[in-house]
Formats: C-alpha cells, structure tokens, sequence
C-alpha cells in the first residue's frame, strides 16, 4: 500500500492543553506518526513518498476562506500581541455563545482566535500551519493516486488530525479536514459519491458539519455516544442530513466499554449503508483511538482486532483512502494502525 507521509508534521508539537480544568502536557505528540512509519517501514507494507504539489484553493471547497485566513496567519497575529507569546503556545479564553453574533469578524486576536476554535485542548504554535497544510496535501496527493493512478488504495500518514475541524472552526487537535480534502479531491475527479466512513472513538463532527447538506458524500460514523464523550455536541443517531444531504450522514454512537464484537457489528451496519447509496470511492478517518488502552477514550478493541477491521473494509470493495486521525496509546499505535493497512491489504 502506497503511504503519502508529512515530513513537516513534526513542526506542530504542543506545549500544553487544557484537559478537565487543568494544563496538561499534550496528548497529541508527533511521536504518535513516527511510531506508525517505523511500524510500516518493519513490515515492508509498502513506499512512503512525499505529497504531490497542492493547489491550496482546493482548501476553500471544503473550508470558510475568512477561516483559512486566520489559521495561515495566526501565529504572526500572536506574537505581534506580545513578543513573550514567541515562547508558548496560543489557546482561546473567549467563545461566542448563544445569542452573540459570529458574523461579524472581531479586530480583536484572543476575540478571533475564540470565535474559530471550539475548545482550549488545542495549541496552535509557529509550525501549526505548515504542518496542517502538508497533512492536507498528503490528503489530496492519496486520492488522487486511488482514483488518477488506479490504486487500490492509499494511506495519508499525517498530523495534525483533521476530523474535528469543520468549515470555519479548528478543535480537537485538528486545523484542517483532511478527510474532507480528500473525498472533495475524490469527487473533482469524476466520482460520482464518495463515502466517508470515520472509526476514530471521536465523532467527527467537523466532517458531519462540512457535508451534512449535501448528497455527494456520504458520512457514516462509529463512535463514544456524545451523552459522555468529547465532541459532546453533535454525533447522535437522529443526526441525519439536512435539506439534499437527508438521509446521507448515519452516526452509530456507542456505549463505553463497548468491545470489539458489538463495534463490528456496527461496522457492519455502517458498511450496508455505504452500500446503499452506492458510493463509488471510500475515505477513512482511521482513528484507532478505540484500543482498550487508549488514555482518553473507552473502547476495548485489542491489537489483533484492528487486523479484523482492515478485512472489513477491504470487503467493500471500494478504492479507499484512508486518513490518519487519533490514536493517543502512543507505544500501540504503530502496530494497531499497520494492522489495519495489513488486514486491508491481505483482502
């Protein structure tokens, strides 16, 4: 399987985040996708190559230009507050809530800097930019190798994660989509819908939001039920598309605790209806945040069951993209990741 890897990832490395009421050391570490290539690289699974050169207005099809704005030159604005802020990391203190207006774009940095992020877990820093940028052509470089090249498949090895960044909003580590990216690549080409289907323990919301009015794409999710888990604010089962895209975004939350058994079952039922609307192309947030040891989520899924997942997908017969998200047991995440490009391939 042909690996698109970002060699400027290591450019965003947080600090700290704000986790239950106090700063923490970051849980979403660049040593998370070095211990993914290594893991690759020891079971010969296939090249690593750098992205192709990216045209970056293809970020405006899947994000709010005002957003893109501010995310490219957002470091410049903080530092300019103060020339302290050179050394730590920006995060929000102030966010719009219900009743205020978001329409208007605020003078203010910190005032701008809380109307574009949803959460204080997310650090951005001088190299944030550069490395979400890459990531994002490592998104768009994979599609277009599945669907121009005629690949089987493709894997985007990146950081920061994506799937929680919606249009005009960063959070949950994530600055920009690049699932999003890679299934708007997708459809450019000519397919007539694409599937994304995110595995990550997180819902992602910020995918839902990008196209839960549209038809061409669409978004199936198993995830934390958000009754109890972070994003909280969107991935139920009644969430299904709005307007054209009705009938076309399908969450399965599940329970904390929930093992592998019960998740692949509902895998199963994520799959049929990708089938049913018959996509022609299939991204995954592969997130494998759902291993039994990760530090922030609830699953039990073991190493051996992420082989198990690759053969799943690999039934459904679809060019697929598959999109590095979470994953935050750090020493496992190689191995659970690689084991489903393995059992993906092995289909």
């Amino acid at each position: 399987m042909l690996t698109i890897y970002n060699d400027q990832h290591a450019l965003h490395q947080g600090k700290v985040e704000m986790f239950r009421g106090e700063l923490v050391p970051c849980f979403e570490v660049p040593a998370r996708v070095d211990h993914v290539r290594h893991e690759l690289e020891r079971r010969g699974l296939g090249p690593l190559q750098a992205p192709d050169a990216f045209d970056e207005a293809l970020l405006a099809k899947v994000h709010a230009p005002r957003y893109l704005d501010f995310i490219a030159h957002a470091w410049d604005e903080w530092v300019a507050l103060d020339a302290a802020n050179a050394t730590r990391d920006a995060l929000p203190s102030y966010w719009p809530t219900r009743g205020m207006r978001t329409d208007v774009l605020p003078k203010s940095f910190p005032a701008r800097l809380g109307l574009f992020a949803f959460d204080a877990g997310t650090p951005l820093m001088a190299g944030s930019w550069t490395a979400a940028r890459h990531g994002a052509a490592c998104a768009w470089t994979a599609a277009q190798r599945v669907i121009a090249g005629g690949e089987r498949s493709a894997f985007a090895l990146t950081r920061p994660p994506g799937h929680h960044a919606g249009a005009d909003f960063f959070g949950g580590y994530c600055f920009v989509n690049n699932a999003a990216v890679a299934a708007q690549a997708l459809r450019d080409t000519g397919v007539e819908r694409v599937a994304v289907l995110d595995v990550d323990y997180h819902h992602g919301n910020g995918t839902q939001a990008i196209f839960y009015e549209r038809s061409d794409v669409h978004f199936a999710s198993l995830h934390g039920d958000p009754f109890t888990d972070y994003p909280y604010y969107l991935g139920h089962a009644d969430e299904r598309g709005a307007g054209k895209g009705e009938g076309f975004n399908h969450n399965l939350p599940l329970p904390r605790g929930t093992d592998f058994t019960a998740w692949r079952a509902a895998l199963g039922t994520a799959l049929d209806g990708i089938a049913k609307v018959k996509a022609g192309a299939l991204v995954v947030s592969l997130g494998v945040d759902t291993f039994e040891g990760d530090p922030i989520s609830g699953f039990r899924l073991k190493s051996d069951d992420y082989l198990r997942m690759g053969e799943d997908l690999a039934r459904a017969g679809l060019p697929t993209v598959f999109v590095f998200e979470g994953g935050y047991a750090v020493a496992e995440v190689g191995v659970n990741a690689v084991n489903v490009l393995e059992g993906f391939a092995q289909k």
